[in-house]
């Protein structure tokens, strides 16, 4: 049975309050969690945005957090549930993330030559500048297209 859990925040305030009695650090399949004991309950750490329990790798991170985090210089571990084999751990929109940042950066890197080539352009005088005058005789003339092609069609 899965024990009740509590976020992180509110396990901090209870730290910051001198309300933890204690914690143990209990292997889980595939890693460590952390049962922090207060008042008449005892409550499994959550994860961020979940309420599952916050499973850590190995454990000195779990004794760390309990330590570092929650100021405990006493507590315990229970190395009874752990197997290191248990669960293999995926994130599988990770691959997909690392595709959207590669080209996010390819389209980035572009973006700045392009606007590098521009640049350079007008400073050796291969790109003339638009005056605003010219350029609104330009935008005026593509709307008057515009229209007159939608005239044509019947729009």
């Amino acid at each position: 049975m899965q024990p009740q859990t509590i976020d992180g925040k509110a396990v901090k305030n209870l730290a910051t309050a001198h309300a933890l009695h204690g914690a143990v650090v209990f292997g889980q399949p595939g890693g460590f969690a952390v049962l922090v004991k207060y008042r008449a309950n005892e409550r499994a750490v959550a994860a961020q945005r979940s309420r599952r329990m916050r499973i850590w790798r190995n454990v000195n991170t779990a004794a760390a957090y309990v330590h570092d985090e929650l100021g405990l210089e006493r507590f315990e571990i229970d190395m009874t549930e752990y197997d290191a084999a248990a669960v293999e751990r995926k994130r599988p929109d990770t691959a997909e993330r690392q595709r959207q940042l590669h080209t996010a950066g390819e389209h980035d890197a572009w973006f700045r030559s392009q606007v590098r080539k521009a640049m350079d352009g007008i400073e050796d005088g291969s790109n003339r500048a638009i005056s605003e005058d010219e350029w609104a005789d330009k935008a005026q003339s593509k709307r008057a297209d515009l229209q007159r092609r939608n005239s044509a069609q019947g729009r």
